[in-house]
């Protein structure tokens, strides 16, 4: 055990027990104010809504305690446990060459991974979204929706990481700029690509049937230079009851889709409020200032990383005894969410500034009073709690809580 072992542990174990305290404070605030609906919501929401969303964030709280404790162990079985060691030592044995011996290592330990989180996701699925009515996913449609996952996988993620790994091994001591390079064009073009040739593979989308609406939707979009490649309604009822919209895509090639389960709740006018919010995001740049921060991460992790690679202590610290540039980067996947959890707090709030900047875009290109109402159906139909925790918001929600954000509207525009 060398002094990076005992970092790694330190880290791991500190931020395990930290996720746990702060499930444990969400868990005993929403169970306190599950008696009385707070003040501001009390004609809009009833007591047994109330109490059901309550009881919604403590199962699906509880149940994230649990898998933290696990996701803690499945990381040391990987890496001080010799997982990862056994794994390469098994596919060496073959003597293939270098490069695809790290190709097979990356993608059979990310499928076995998804494997060991099958259990996760199906008792998330069909037992806690399924007590509560959000499951729509029939058992047929979760395995399809597998075998397409694990298809695109192995689509996008072969080539991907044969071209990062042929870089890392011939482009010189700054591989790491060309791979970032390679991974910033890769997302952004994913980005493009998303709405027309990947999210149709899992969903449908028609074309919004609804004159008065589209046509309010399209008055909102061209008085805000928003160009749009269409206006979507998807099946998300298929697979849940909950409901959202969002628009994808990149420069022209956005697109605006409403889940059908937004649009069987919402009047024309919170909508309207609903989609200008998401225009805000665009009107006040939070999505270039996403990529920004995105790219930045990602370069300084890579050139973190080029340092690592050459460092013995960092393989033998978790576990590795035969260095190489696959393990490098694979070791380096599974540790880095371990440390970068403690700069949470700093990207939820950014996030949910941005939240606030959009709401005050909205609220003045439609009424206030209809995006406060929008936001009080989908608070609902979600089962999303009105009292979280201070501090567990502060780690996990990129969203304001229900009355900050409410009130931040009312204070502000009425």
């Amino acid at each position: 055990m060398n002094e990076f072992t005992i970092i790694f542990l330190f880290f791991l174990i500190l931020g395990t027990i930290l996720q746990i305290w702060l499930a444990r404070r969400q868990c005993i605030m929403v169970r306190t104010h599950q008696g009385i609906v707070p003040t501001a919501f009390a004609d809009t929401i009833t007591l047994a809504d109330h109490q059901l969303a309550a009881t919604y964030t403590i199962a699906k709280t509880r149940f994230g305690q649990k898998m933290l404790i696990v996701d803690a162990i499945i990381v040391i079985l990987w890496t001080l446990g010799g997982g990862l060691e056994y794994l390469d030592q098994a596919w060496r044995s073959l003597e293939w060459p270098p490069l695809w011996t790290g190709v097979v290592v990356m993608m059979s330990m990310m499928i076995i991974s998804s494997i060991l989180e099958l259990p996760a996701q199906f008792y998330s699925t069909f037992h806690i979204e399924a007590k509560f009515g959000f499951n729509r996913t029939t058992l047929a449609l979760f395995i399809m929706d597998l075998i397409k996952l694990l298809s695109l996988t192995l689509v996008l993620g072969i080539p991907l990481i044969l071209l990062v790994l042929w870089l890392m091994t011939h482009a010189g001591q700054y591989w790491w700029a060309y791979v970032w390079l390679v991974w910033m064009g890769f997302s952004l073009l994913l980005m493009w690509a998303y709405p027309t040739l990947i999210a149709p593979w899992f969903n449908q989308f028609k074309p919004l049937e609804h004159p008065q609406l589209q046509q309010r939707i399209e008055a909102l979009l061209q008085r805000n230079g928003f160009i749009s490649r269409g206006i979507l309604v998807m099946d998300g009822s298929k697979r849940s009851g909950h409901g959202n919209a969002y628009f994808t895509g990149l420069g022209n090639h956005k697109q605006i889709v409403f889940f059908d389960t937004l649009l069987a709740h919402l009047n024309e006018e919170e909508v309207e409020a609903v989609l200008a919010h998401e225009v805000g995001h665009f009107k006040r740049k939070h999505v270039q200032t996403r990529i920004l921060l995105m790219a930045g991460m990602s370069l300084a992790g890579l050139a973190i990383l080029g340092w690592l690679m050459e460092m013995e202590w960092f393989y033998h610290g978790l576990g590795v005894n035969t260095p190489s540039t696959y393990l490098a980067l694979l070791l380096f996947m599974i540790i880095i969410p371990i440390f970068t959890f403690f700069l949470a707090p700093l990207l939820a709030w950014a996030s949910r500034r941005h939240e606030f900047e959009a709401d005050d875009f909205a609220a003045q290109q439609a009424k206030p009073v209809a995006l406060v109402q929008a936001l009080v159906k989908l608070y609902k139909d979600n089962a999303s709690t009105l009292t979280p925790d201070p501090w567990y918001s502060a780690f996990h929600d990129s969203h304001p809580s229900a009355p900050v954000r409410v009130a931040h509207i009312l204070e502000k525009f009425t």
